[in-house]
């Protein structure tokens, strides 16, 4: 993992001492609501629905166990005993005290992590593929170059004030878990003639207007991609219309001016600046690799693990799903649930912190991760040890077998806590999660992403799930529209609105109606709901949720 050098720790003491002074000035009266807004903005500080939001990067969704104890202690000391993972691979503290945040700041730069740039029209907290470093599958590990586009990003001179907010998402395999095309710039590790580059995506997003990203250059050298990005940003920052936020990011400025222009533009821009980058990059980039070196993996008998599979069927059950293939030979990447069923998707408690943070130094060398998906990764866990490790799981209330199943939902959190939110988003995750758990279907239905937004800006990606809900206002009302067939992987695709929407108290019947015309239609059990809806089309679903529409187009 990445360490702070002297010049980092100087950088973020700078930093902090200067929002503090912003604070006081706040506090006193000095600076009013309006002044202070983009100040606090640019340290991830939030006012939301109901108390202030800091939002604290975890950048590329890595961190160590002495990052996951502070992250404990902040919400211990300074919040409610819980934080919020999020889809940015991020944590949300929802109630801290404007007095408290400089000294939640420093507590957290004493662990090398920050709030910088994780809001505001600037460049974001850089995503990575939660496997990074340990997938079987994987070309080669993205932090390094994730790691590197921070540097370069944060404070960049000529990107603090772009259009709109701007994202990146890296992934070192060919098989997408970053969404990447969902982002304003994606980046997928390609490899030609044995020589690994990047495929660069450009125009992808959410929101009101989803778009599937499109390729801008099918490979790029490695030795090219600072520049390049630099590039494609510069661009952005000069096309990018300022006169409607709504139309203001990367996708519709690729949609208005055409990907042929925009990269012709980028083009030209590039051949201007990449000489003035002279490998200084690249220089940085090898110093960056050093930290990232693979930890020593050990050679142990997997016997406990056999044994606990064949004879253990919770052990067997949380195996089966929560278990992912590792390039090391006896090793396994552990995925832990935090969506037990019933509880908010995405939180966990200070003591599930440490709970955590201990299992990943005893067992795990230290690291761990942040999904987008708002659950936590074991990257590198011996399959000797992890029998003990389920059983410190199941002890901390973190043993839900449930990874890529019904009730791994992925939810923002709505009209509970956003001051943009339309409806709720948590309740319904929780109910679903519930009514299947009580239904018994779960494991029956088998793999299986609903993803939940509570407004139209789609921080629930619900765009992209085999099962999207959104959540709206209709005159005063809450409506759920559902949309079906989403895919973020390599494959993405937008989902498509099955109907009119649907009341609260309605919308987890609807739920139930999907799937059971998914078990009902469905080839055999190896047949996923996406497959079953990619070859059956939207009517049969359409059909049971709407039987009056359908008896009437009959007629």
């Amino acid at each position: 993992m990445y360490r702070y050098n002297d010049f980092d720790d100087a950088f973020l003491a700078q930093r902090n001492a200067q929002f503090r002074a912003q604070v006081e000035r706040r506090i006193s009266g000095a600076l009013t609501e309006d002044e202070f807004k983009p100040l606090r903005l640019m340290n991830g500080l939030y006012l939301q629905l109901h108390a202030y939001m800091l939002r604290v990067a975890i950048p590329y969704g890595t961190l160590s166990s002495d990052q996951m104890r502070q992250l404990a202690l902040v919400a211990d000391k300074w919040d409610k005993g819980y934080g919020h993972f999020t889809t940015r691979q991020n944590i949300q503290y929802n109630w801290p005290k404007l007095p408290d945040v400089p000294d939640i700041l420093d507590s957290l730069a004493e662990v090398n992590l920050h709030a910088i740039q994780t809001s505001g029209n600037t460049i974001r907290n850089v995503t990575a593929d939660h496997f990074a470093g340990a997938a079987a599958d994987e070309i080669a590990d993205p932090r390094p170059v994730a790691e590197l586009i921070r540097q370069w990003s944060t404070d960049h001179p000529e990107f603090q004030f772009l259009p709109r907010k701007f994202k990146i998402a890296i992934t070192g395999s060919p098989n997408d878990r970053a969404v990447t095309r969902a982002h304003d710039i994606g980046l997928r590790m390609v490899e030609r003639d044995g020589v690994a580059g990047y495929e660069v995506i450009v125009g992808g997003g959410l929101g009101r207007t989803p778009v599937v990203g499109k390729v801008i250059n099918e490979f790029l050298p490695q030795a090219d991609l600072l520049p390049y990005l630099e590039a494609i940003v510069s661009v952005y920052n000069t096309l990018g219309r300022r006169d409607n936020k709504y139309k203001a990011r990367i996708k519709i400025t690729v949609n208005e001016n055409g990907l042929d222009e925009v990269r012709a533009r980028v083009e030209e821009r590039f051949a201007a600046i990449r000489p003035l980058f002279a490998g200084v990059d690249q220089e940085m980039l090898k110093s960056i690799e050093a930290h990232f070196a693979a930890p020593e993996f050990v050679s142990k008998d997997v016997a406990p693990y056999d044994q606990a599979y064949a004879n253990d069927p919770v052990f067997r059950a949380w195996a089966d799903t929560n278990l992912s293939a590792h390039k090391a030979d006896g090793y396994a990447i552990a995925s832990i649930s935090i969506k037990a069923h019933g509880q908010t998707p995405g939180d966990a408690t200070s003591d599930q912190m440490r709970v955590m943070a201990d299992l990943a130094e005893k067992y795990g060398h230290g690291e761990l991760r942040i999904s987008h998906e708002q659950n936590v990764i074991l990257p590198h866990v011996h399959k000797a040890d992890l029998p003990r490790v389920h059983a410190a799981l199941k002890e901390a209330g973190l043993a839900t077998a449930n990874i890529g199943l019904i009730s791994d939902i992925i939810a923002c959190p709505g009209m509970d806590y956003c001051a943009l939110a339309t409806a709720r988003s948590i309740p319904v995750a929780q109910e679903i999660a519930e009514r299947f758990e009580e239904l018994k279907l779960e494991h029956e239905i088998g793999p299986l992403k609903i993803k939940i937004s509570g407004c139209i800006n789609a921080c629930g990606h619900h765009h992209v799930g085999h099962i999207g809900i959104l959540g709206l206002d209709r005159a005063g009302v809450e409506n759920y529209q559902i949309t079906l067939g989403g895919d973020g992987t390599e494959d993405a695709v937008i989902g498509q609105r099955v109907g009119p929407g649907f009341a609260y108290d309605q919308v987890v019947t609807a739920i139930e109606t999907i799937i059971t015309t998914y078990l009902a239609q469905r080839e055999d059990e190896n047949e996923t709901f996406l497959d079953a809806y990619r070859r059956l089309g939207p009517d049969p679903f359409k059909a049971a949720l709407y039987p009056e529409a359908a008896k009437k187009n009959a007629a």
